[in-house]
């Protein structure tokens, strides 16, 4: 075997740049690269940064033997509303599903509230008659001569996609498997998504709208997998293109563009799974990813080396913060915070005067108005330049042209001028409120979820996690912060440390007293057969491993409490054990259990995936010394809002166990490290920046 057997590439396409990183054998990596994303053609783009780093290392195409792909297409098109034309078909009676939604108003008392949009209007909204139980029994035939009704439908609509959601297909499929035939018979170009395949789980609100949102970006998404797939060929590279998920696992293309709504987040989630991958290696079991790049920061809570994860989730909402104000989507999913806080964000004033930033984004064209692209607007990225964190010189490895004065110039049009303010003052108030809009989203998730954010470590990258990490944990009271190697293109390098997997939810509803073993037992076997078929196209010859997990609560209540279960099959033995370690996990989020109430089972979780190699532990520290500033820059302090002088550093000269004192900048070729003047940097044996908060502060 050669030295460049395990030659990988990861590709990261955000919303404003493209990550491409190149890496040997388990974690070297050989070259990475940063490189505008290109909206209209992202292959393009990516196979600039592929380009870009085979060139720096020295190899060729041929030398790829694995490649790992993630992107925000899929995000962007359902936010974008980029899809699809759709329309639905459910069992006749239920045509209303998406009208009625949960039957309550997300926002009690607004007057001018803003329905989510659902993608499907009412004249979309189509039935067919047939009818399935909640434990699979066929109560009614499914009404095959409406079909050609449905065809002329479809026709009259203009509909290019059809989510075909049956009550309870997920105990039984036979309907909707049926009804995809009949239609892709009569209409073979039709894009058909089944509820069953997509979100196979009770609750019908949800299960359909994750169908909808699933065929409403399945002719793009499969259309731009094809286009991605074909161009890489021609380029050379001959081995098989995995896609990274939003659960941290990855899968095939093909199964990608089967279901493509399992993509919808899947970049952020490679920055989870590296800042747990970093956690392991430093032995810390309490972190706080956080994740900022061009468009939006992300920010996830990881216990015990594993990130938060969730089953659902909301794209696009009306408000925000306001849960149900948006279209709900059941998927596995790894849970994290994103808002509309990037580089890239735009500043502006409200009709109150009131200076807002973001969700807006520059994006990559034209970008921020230093970039002298044709943007305007002043940005995140123009408040950091005017405020002197941004090195003009070193800025993107020296591709783009930074315009100090035009960003100047920008903030001072647009906000400083209109509020009467100095442009060095307009630029801080754009820091601070850019930084507070993201360390309360920080605190309001950790509250939600019954954790606190000081005790934790903060691991920050993308292309301004660094930038901006001292001063989001300042706010959120987090006193230390780990920047790891190759901070820029984060997301690209958790891409590799991802396991192929699949993971499957599915309703089978049951009480434990009246649990049938042999039932549960050949239904978990089914679940592992589909979800093996899934992983084997990935890692054909790998040792894989399972997870179980059961999905519980007492009788009435509305949301399940997730348990783990032994990866065999089950005995009466393991009733007991299944009612303990359920009142265990009750405990430990209600603080107490409620004796004598009914224990139902709604949904039962299996996940197969392929081994990853276990992360190498090491010393974080060995005794260093201070270290002098080759250089000083002209900044605006983060804490007295007045100028002062800032020692800058190059990463790639700093040693371990140095030590630098704020205010610094440590500079790299594709993002800058911020240590404000109330922190101290110091270099740990594998070349990460520890930054830990101090009480003296230095002006």
């Amino acid at each position: 075997m050669s030295n460049d057997s395990g030659l990988r590439l990861a590709i990261d396409i955000g919303g404003t740049f493209t990550d491409t990183v190149l890496i040997q054998g388990p974690s070297q990596i050989l070259a990475t690269t940063k490189t505008p994303t290109t909206p209209d053609q992202p292959a393009v783009g990516a196979i600039e940064g592929a380009r870009s780093v085979l060139k720096e290392a020295g190899r060729d195409w041929s030398q790829i033997n694995g490649m790992i792909h993630g992107t925000t297409l899929a995000t962007n098109a359902l936010i974008e509303r980029r899809g699809a034309r759709v329309a639905t078909v459910t069992t006749e009676g239920f045509r209303d599903i998406l009208e009625i939604g949960y039957e309550r108003r997300y926002s009690q008392y607004a007057i001018n509230l803003v329905k989510p949009d659902l993608l499907v209007p009412r004249t979309r909204a189509l039935t067919i008659g047939g009818r399935v139980d909640a434990h699979g029994k066929e109560l009614t035939q499914l009404d095959e001569g409406a079909v050609l009704r449905l065809v002329a439908d479809l026709q009259r609509l203009n509909c290019k996609a059809v989510a075909i959601c049956l009550m309870h297909s997920y105990a039984n499929p036979a309907q909707e498997l049926r009804l995809r035939a009949l239609l892709t018979e009569n209409v073979p170009d039709l894009v058909v998504s089944l509820s069953h395949e997509v979100s196979p789980e009770a609750r019908e609100f949800d299960r359909l709208c994750t169908t909808v949102a699933n065929a409403y970006i399945q002719p793009l998404m499969g259309k731009y997998l094809a286009d991605f797939k074909a161009r890489f060929a021609a380029e050379g590279l001959k081995c098989p293109i995995l896609m990274m998920t939003a659960g941290g696992g990855m899968t095939t293309v093909e199964t990608a563009a089967r279901l493509p709504i399992r993509l919808v987040e899947s970049g952020p989630a490679g920055g989870a799974i590296l800042a747990s991958q970093i956690a392991e290696e430093v032995d810390v079991r309490k972190v706080l990813s956080f994740d900022m790049g061009g468009t939006t920061a992300k920010l996830c809570l990881i216990d015990d080396f594993r990130p938060q994860t969730a089953r659902k989730f909301e794209i696009s909402r009306a408000e925000r913060f306001i849960k149900g104000s948006g279209m709900p989507v059941r998927i596995p999913v790894i849970e994290m915070i994103e808002i509309g806080a990037g580089g890239g964000s735009i500043a502006s004033l409200d009709r109150l005067n009131r200076l807002c930033v973001g969700p807006q984004s520059a994006g990559s064209d034209p970008g921020p108005a230093g970039f002298g692209k044709g943007g305007i607007n002043p940005t995140v990225t123009d408040a950091d330049i005017s405020q002197g964190y941004i090195d003009p010189d070193r800025f993107a490895e020296g591709r783009l042209q930074v315009d100090r004065a035009a960003s100047d110039r920008s903030v001072s049009a647009h906000i400083g001028s209109r509020l009467s303010m100095e442009t060095d003052d307009a630029a801080f108030a754009i820091s601070e409120i850019v930084d507070e809009n993201m360390a309360s989203a920080g605190r309001m998730h950790a509250v939600e979820s019954g954790k606190d954010l000081s005790a934790r470590l903060m691991i920050a990258f993308g292309g301004n996690g660094p930038l901006h990490a001292t001063r989001v944990a300042r706010r959120s009271q987090v006193r230390r912060i780990l920047i790891p190697r190759d901070p820029g293109v984060g997301s690209a390098v958790g891409f590799l440390f991802a396991p192929v997997s699949f993971e499957i939810v599915r309703s089978f509803y049951t009480t434990i007293d009246s649990l049938d073993l042999f039932k549960l037992n050949s239904f978990f076997a089914d679940l592992y057969d589909e979800a093996e078929e899934v992983v084997r196209a990935g890692a054909p010859d790998a040792t894989l491993r399972t997870r179980r997990v059961a999905f519980m609560r007492y009788h009435g209540q509305g949301h399940e409490i997730e348990v783990e279960l032994p990866n065999r099959t089950l005995t009466f033995d393991d009733l007991e054990n299944l009612r303990s370690d359920f009142e265990s996990e009750y405990i430990g989020q209600f603080k107490r259990i409620v004796p004598g109430m009914t224990i139902e089972v709604l949904n039962w979780g299996l996940t197969v995936s392929a081994p990853v190699p276990a992360p190498l532990k090491h010393t974080n520290m060995i005794e260093g010394q201070p270290v002098d500033a080759w250089e000083t820059r002209d900044i605006l302090c983060d804490i007295s809002g007045v100028w002062c002088k800032a020692g800058v550093f190059e990463r790639s000269a700093l040693k371990p166990g140095d030590i630098v004192s704020g205010p610094a900048l440590i500079v790299e070729p594709q993002t800058t490290t911020f240590v404000s003047a109330d922190f101290t940097a110091q270099i740990d044996t594998v070349g990460n920046i520890w930054l830990t908060g101090t009480q003296e502060i230095r002006t």
